[in-house]
């Protein structure tokens, strides 16, 4: 049993159905006081965090529909809002090391697994564009000084902290608009139209071109799927 805390892009399409069904598990342990499982260590850091919960399902199921599937099974558990469990069964990085392992003979998720810290940036960037300006900014100038092994470990940890805050309202659509350059030659909507969109229906709009044309940097970009998880 195992609820990742790492983007579910990163998950193969047997690891992310297989964590979709064990978080309603874990929610029906939690909300039906079921026995089963009620104490192992994943169940546990998970109770009293029902909006969590819930929240992650969002993720997922953002993940899953840019995949093509549909879920019809929302989670209803509200507790706790707008935190998140302290504690990591594995580290971020460890999460990476163990899905490297898991895939090394099969297909990976949508996200090729990050072999450095650059590449993990790059992976996030405009993730966290649409959170935090300042700490776009730090965390680029922090991840071009790392060096060594242990600098992927660093900062999985810190983007995985800044991605469970939700994104600013007022950012995302700037967060869009730079999104929107490695699509736009894909299409003759003018910049006019482009700017005239809702978050919303630009944010479909781009994960549509990028699937149609296997655009290669955001298709690889945690953005194009959590984005949409968000209310």
């Amino acid at each position: 049993m195992r609820i990742w805390d790492i983007n579910p892009g990163y998950l193969n399409r047997q690891s992310l159905l297989g964590e979709h069904r064990e978080l309603h598990g874990i929610v029906s342990i939690i909300k039906n006081n079921k026995k089963g499982y009620s104490k192992h260590p994943e169940t546990l850091r998970w109770v009293g965090h029902g909006w969590a919960l819930k929240q992650r399902h969002k993720l997922l199921v953002a993940e899953m529909n840019l995949r093509g599937y549909i879920d019809r099974s929302p989670v209803s558990l509200r507790s706790n809002f707008n935190a998140w469990p302290e504690a990591f069964i594995d580290t971020p990085a460890d999460q990476f090391k163990i899905l490297a392992k898991k895939y090394q003979s099969i297909d990976q998720g949508r996200i090729p697994l990050p072999v450095n810290a650059q590449q993990l940036w790059a992976q996030h960037k405009y993730s966290v564009m649409a959170r935090d300006l300042s700490a776009y900014k730090n965390i680029g100038r922090w991840v071009a000084s790392q060096q060594g092994k242990h600098a992927l470990d660093d900062v999985a940890q810190e983007l995985v902290r800044i991605m469970q805050m939700p994104p600013a309202r007022h950012l995302v659509q700037n967060t869009l608009l730079h999104m929107w350059g490695y699509v736009s030659g894909y299409t003759n909507t003018n910049n006019h139209d482009v700017q005239s969109m809702s978050s919303k229906k630009l944010l479909k709009r781009i994960r549509q071109l990028v699937i149609e044309n296997k655009e290669p940097y955001l298709h690889a970009s945690t953005a194009l799927g959590e984005l949409s998880g968000w209310d």
